[in-house]
């Protein structure tokens, strides 16, 4: 098959239905799929997730043919992705696109790294789909919340000091050494400890998390008519309602509590905890679908796996607020040579240019409705995925306003290979 459209084709894309995700038209994720496929929306179905890209657990479709993965489509066309592209990564599409939205809390979680991610694929292939490392982007649609990484070795000490149930998980002496730990005491010290307090966390038996989670919510909403609970506080009264009994409550204690406002967004590399918990988002990570979970799931739980492959980093994660790549456009850049995404929002009767790069691309109309120009025009309007082959330059035009969002492979890639 010959590119089509200078460079330019509509994708139709694949929608997950996980119970975490908001139900019906309360769903931003329900609207593009229905926008984008002409599928109707169940009122009763929860639409979590919308994804764009090739991988095989919610492939994308070549619109104008019968059944043609994009994935297919890349293997018969590998110029579409570029001599730099194609020399890193074969013609394996590098990155997945995805639009969230959250009702409730997803798992406890993290992704492996590379060489973790061979073997668990090797060992159990239904479980770990692919052998890919995930590290990861999530870009605020509306206010987004989230838990990611470790607190820091003074917030921690704060949470041995006023969380009797943490210290009768994890016994009197370890929570002295916490208390008696400082900076002072090098990294490893401090890594290997708060390593050890986490996993006694997890393990604890089922019966010790029922009833020391029972002791936390009865203080806590007793605490709450005298005082005004901190936002961690009142966070873990939700959690526990939304998983009961269950031990990442007690977990989430040690993971910072992170709000994003429309426009920022939060990076994660392998091996980092973090847990999704509520608002709408876009997504981009590496090309994969690996997820190791410890709590706050009824899914399979690798409680040990999870354990021994985190970092144990601590400290607040960094927050992007995009940089302005021109009036209507930011470009949101982790430290990670897979993806990178631009945040466009054209008001009415307003262009920008969207400049050739060596590398493919994947548009997502998220609202509004306008006019995406490479040989020819493409008429694009809310709920349009379009994927842009590389060294192909992009106007988009409107009369109306549109709001749109591209991924792409990281631009730093293409300056390293000039």
């Amino acid at each position: 098959m010959e590119e089509v459209n200078g460079g330019l084709i509509k994708l139709i894309c694949c929608v997950k239905k996980s119970d975490w995700g908001r139900i019906g038209r309360e769903s931003t994720v329900a609207r593009l799929y229905y926008r984008n496929t002409g599928i109707n929306i169940d009122q009763n179905q929860p639409y979590a997730e919308f994804w764009m890209g090739t991988h095989e657990s919610g492939p994308s479709y070549v619109g104008d043919t019968e059944n043609l993965t994009l994935k297919e489509w890349i293997e018969r066309n590998p110029s579409v992705l570029g001599e730099t592209v194609l020399n890193k990564w074969g013609t394996d599409f590098p990155f997945l696109f995805k639009v969230l939205s959250v009702a409730k809390a997803l798992s406890i979680q993290a992704h492996p790294d590379k060489d973790l991610a061979t073997s668990l694929h090797k060992e159990q292939p239904s479980a770990y789909k692919d052998d890919n490392h995930k590290p990861e982007m999530a870009l605020a649609l509306t206010q987004f919340e989230a838990l990611c990484g470790f607190v820091s070795l003074e917030e921690l000490k704060v949470i041995v000091r006023t969380t009797p149930e943490i210290v009768e998980v994890i016994g009197n002496a370890k929570a002295e050494q916490v208390l008696n730990l400082n900076e002072d005491d090098g990294k490893e010290e401090i890594r290997l400890l708060l390593q050890s307090v986490f996993t006694d966390i997890m393990t604890v038996c089922k019966d010790v998390t029922a009833e020391v989670l029972a002791k936390l919510i009865s203080r806590l909403n007793f605490e709450g008519q005298a005082r005004h609970l901190t936002d961690k506080e009142q966070l873990i009264l939700q959690l526990e309602k939304q998983y009961p009994a269950d031990v990442g409550v007690l977990a989430a204690y040690l993971l910072n509590y992170v709000k994003l406002n429309p426009g920022e967004a939060l990076y994660l590399g392998s091996n980092e905890p973090h847990a999704y918990l509520y608002g709408e988002s876009v997504e981009c990570m590496a090309n994969s679908d690996n997820v190791i979970r410890a709590g706050l799931t009824p899914k399979q739980r690798d409680v040990k796996i999870l354990c021994s492959m985190l970092t144990y980093k601590q400290g607040f994660p960094d927050i992007l607020k995009g940089t302005v790549v021109n009036p209507y456009t930011k470009r949101y850049l982790p430290p990670f040579d897979e993806f990178e995404v631009d945040r466009c929002i054209l008001p009415q009767d307003s262009t920008t240019v969207f400049p050739s790069i060596p590398g493919p691309s994947i548009f997502l109309v998220v609202e509004g409705e306008g006019m995406m120009t490479t040989s020819s025009n493409e008429v694009v309007a809310e709920g349009d995925v379009l994927f842009a082959s590389a060294n192909t330059s992009i106007t988009v035009a409107t009369l109306s306003g549109l709001h749109l969002y591209r991924a792409g492979v990281s631009s730093r890639l293409f300056e390293l290979h000039k």
